[in-house]
């Protein structure tokens, strides 16, 4: 069924990809979808389209990829091509979804019925960049979706409406980032259809109580502090897979955990206090923990038992205790 409103897309990543397909399969015309520049990807490093980008493409559907939409920033030129391109192009509503550029509020102004983000989590909790992975990691009993409408602040807009889901113990960002994806595609769908047939969509102000923020992951994260209570490594475990993956080093090799489940234990942090086909037993500050599937510097993610015959780990050895490994503040 063909909609009359008119949609420029936002966004970069698979998450943001389930939305404009939705979107699309909708019926909704999609004027211009705006996604990052295509970025070195893979062992070969060759550069590769954004999820949305390849989408878009499929489907005939124009994109433009500023490398800034800000004036004032480093890209002045490629900006101010972006807003006269934007400012064009005939459209209703323009929807954001983990679209990772700023968008001043010169851009926000073009959309004659605004702005509207698809967030993943229940604002105000978590703004910013990395809401699923931080939701996990701080052991949050659920999240789900927020459509904001947008202002120029970091995910502070009013919410139009939101979708909740609970965190599953065994939630992973990619089994949470899936559901989420799917849940912000229906939600921001039924919006459209609303504003469509009512022109306009109620809002609620965000409450500043409760605010928090989902800053990027950064690398060094990854790095498990055994010193650390074993439900929260267990958290971290389940946070960090896909990305970037939480890892021990144990004799000088960086061994990725990819699951691992809190259980009873004590002594020294790091050390390795039982080793079977059922799991690695670590030793943390609180508890152990029992590693059930590892990878090794340049091998594939291994059930336990596979990974020790191919691998000598025995009781009584130390994972390094890192530098600095923050939690969550």
């Amino acid at each position: 069924m063909t909609q009359s409103l008119r949609v420029v897309f936002a966004g970069t990543p698979e998450f943001a990809a389930a939305a404009l397909a939705a979107i699309h399969a909708a019926g909704f015309s999609v004027p211009l979808v705006l996604t990052q520049p295509d970025r070195p990807a893979g062992r070969g490093m060759k550069l590769t389209a954004s999820p949305v980008k390849r989408f878009a493409l499929e489907q005939g559907l124009a994109v433009a990829q500023p490398t800034s939409l800000r004036r004032a920033g480093k890209y002045p030129q490629e900006a101010a091509d972006a807003i006269e391109q934007l400012g064009a192009t005939p459209h209703d509503v323009m929807v954001v979804a983990a679209y990772g550029l700023i968008l001043p509020q010169e851009v926000l102004d073009i959309p004659p019925r605004g702005a509207i983000n698809i967030h993943a989590s229940l604002l105000p909790r978590w703004r910013g960049a990395a809401p699923i992975h931080r939701a996990i990691e701080a052991g949050d009993a659920q999240t789900g979706i927020t459509l904001m409408q947008m202002d120029a602040g970091l995910d502070t807009g009013a919410m139009i409406r939101e979708a909740r889901t609970p965190i599953n113990p065994d939630d992973t960002t990619a089994t949470l980032h899936d559901r989420l994806a799917h849940m912000g595609a229906g939600l921001i769908v039924g919006a459209l259809r609303d504003l469509q047939r009512d022109g306009t969509l109620a809002s609620t102000p965000q409450p500043e109580e409760g605010a928090t923020y989902a800053e990027k992951i950064a690398k060094h994260e990854a790095a498990l502090d055994w010193r650390r209570p074993a439900e929260e490594l267990a958290r971290q475990v389940r946070a960090f897979d896909p990305f970037p993956g939480a890892f021990g080093t144990l004799d000088t090799a960086a061994i990725k955990i990819w699951a691992a489940q809190a259980v009873d234990g004590a002594g020294e942090p790091g050390v390795i206090a039982d080793v079977s086909p059922d799991g690695i037993v670590v030793n943390c500050g609180t508890g152990a923990l029992r590693l059930t599937q590892l990878q090794k510097p340049g091998g594939k993610r291994l059930p336990v038992r596979e990974f020790l015959a191919g691998a000598g780990v025995s009781r009584g050895q130390r994972f390094a205790v890192p530098d600095h490994a923050p939690g969550i503040e």
